[in-house]
C-alpha cells in the first residue's frame, strides 16, 4: 500500500491489525503512526486503550503480551512501538501475529532500516497485514512534495519560492514541514506564497541564496556570483560551504546530462534534469557557457573544495575566502 492509500483508509476509519512501517524516511512513518494515534481513539479512551512502547525498553514477548489484550470498554486497543529498530530479533514476532485479536491495532515504527523481503515475517506482513516501506525522497522530488503539501492545505506557492525552500532546507521532510507550517500561519490563504514571504518568515534571502547563485553561474554574471558568495561567507551558519558544494555538484551533473541529451526541448530537458520546465532556460544557457570539458573540470574543482570545506590543506583560511576562490575557479 502507498502512503496516500494508508492515510486514506485511516481517514475513513478502515484499520488493519498490524502496521509495520519501515524505511529510511522517518517523516512518512511518523505521519502514519501519528494519524493512527490521533484518529482511532478519542481522548477518554486513550487512557485505557492506548499503549506506547519504546524499542530499547521492550522485547518481542513484551509487545506480543500487550497486543494480545482486549480493549477496556471500547472497540480497539492501540499499541504503538516507537523506535522498533531497537527491538532485538524483531523477526521472531511472526508466529505470534495470528494470535493478535482483531480488536488490536499494532503499529511498529521501524525507522532507518528495512526488513529483508525474503524473511517469513516480511512475507506474512505483506500478505496479511500492512508492510510499508518509507523511502527517502531525492533532491529533485522536494519541490513537488512542497507544492503537494501546501496544496493539501489549500495554499499555492510560486516556483521561485518553492525552489528557494528546496535548495535551503534539503531533503529533511520534518524540517520542511515545520517551515511550511510557519508560512501557512503567516500568509493569507488566498495569496500565493512568494519569495518575499519566504524571506520574511523563513529568513532565506530572496537575492542571496543558492538558487540565485546557480542562476548567476548559468548566465556568467561573475559580479553577482561574488556578491552572493560574499554574503554566504558572512553567514556561514545558514550557508556552510559544504552545502553549497553539494548543490553545485548536482548542478554540474545536470549540465552534463543535458549536454548528452538528444532532446533539448523545454519539456524534454525538464524530464532529463528532473526540474520544473520553468527553470530549463537557465540550464540551456549554462550549457552554452560551460562545455562538457569545463563541466568535468568544475566537478573536479568542487571535489577539491569538498575537502577544503572539511579543513584539508587550508590552514587558517576562512570560508569566505574559500567561497571566493571556488567561484573564481568555477567561472573563469
Amino acid at each position: 500500500m502507498t502512503y496516500e492509500q494508508i492515510l486514506g483508509e485511516i481517514k475513513n476509519r478502515i484499520y488493519h491489525p498490524v502496521y509495520f512501517l519501515m524505511g529510511e524516511e522517518p517523516y512518512f512513518i511518523d505521519s502514519i503512526s501519528d494519524a493512527i494515534e490521533s484518529t482511532v481513539l478519542d481522548e477518554a479512551d486513550k487512557a485505557f486503550n492506548q499503549v506506547i512502547l519504546y524499542g530499547k525498553d521492550v522485547n518481542v514477548h513484551d509487545i506480543v503480551t500487550q497486543a494480545r489484550n482486549y480493549p477496556m470498554m471500547g472497540n480497539y486497543l492501540v499499541i504503538i512501538v516507537k523506535e522498533a529498530q531497537d527491538v532485538k530479533n524483531i523477526e521472531s514476532i511472526e508466529p505470534f501475529l495470528e494470535l493478535i485479536p482483531q480488536t488490536t491495532i499494532l503499529v511498529i515504527d521501524y525507522k532507518y532500516k528495512k526488513l529483508d523481503k525474503r524473511l517469513k515475517l516480511a512475507k506474512t506482513l505483506d500478505k496479511k497485514y500492512v508492510l510499508f516501506e518509507s523511502k527517502k525522497l531525492y533532491d529533485n522530488d522536494i519541490p513537488k512534495w512542497i507544492v503537494n503539501y501546501l496544496g493539501g492545505r489549500n495554499y499555492r506557492i510560486s516556483q521561485k519560492a518553492c525552489q528557494m525552500l528546496a535548495d535551503f532546507l534539503g531533503t529533511d521532510l520534518h524540517k520542511i514541514k515545520n517551515e511550511l507550517e510557519k508560512l501557512i500561519v503567516a500568509v493569507p490563504q488566498k495569496k500565493e506564497i512568494d519569495d518575499n514571504d519566504v524571506e520574511y518568515n523563513i529568513g532565506i534571502s530572496k537575492d542571496f541564496n543558492i538558487f540565485e547563485l546557480q542562476k548567476a553561474i548559468s548566465y556568467g554574471d561573475f559580479a553577482k556570483a561574488v556578491q552572493i558568495v560574499n554574503y554566504f561567507g558572512d553567514n556561514t551558519k545558514d550557508n556552510p560551504l559544504i552545502a553549497s558544494v553539494i548543490i553545485l555538484y548536482g548542478y554540474y551533473c545536470k549540465l552534463l546530462k543535458l549536454h548528452y541529451s538528444s532532446d533539448k526541448s523545454r519539456n524534454g530537458a525538464a524530464s532529463v534534469l528532473g526540474v520544473n520546465p520553468f527553470f530549463v532556460g537557465d540550464y540551456l544557457e549554462a550549457t552554452r557557457r560551460y562545455s562538457i570539458k569545463k563541466c568535468v573540470e568544475n566537478i573536479a574543482v568542487l571535489r577539491e573544495f569538498d575537502l577544503k570545506s572539511k579543513g584539508y590543506g587550508v590552514g587558517d583560511v576562512d570560508q569566505k575566502e574559500l567561497y571566493r576562490e571556488m567561484i573564481y575557479k568555477l567561472m573563469m
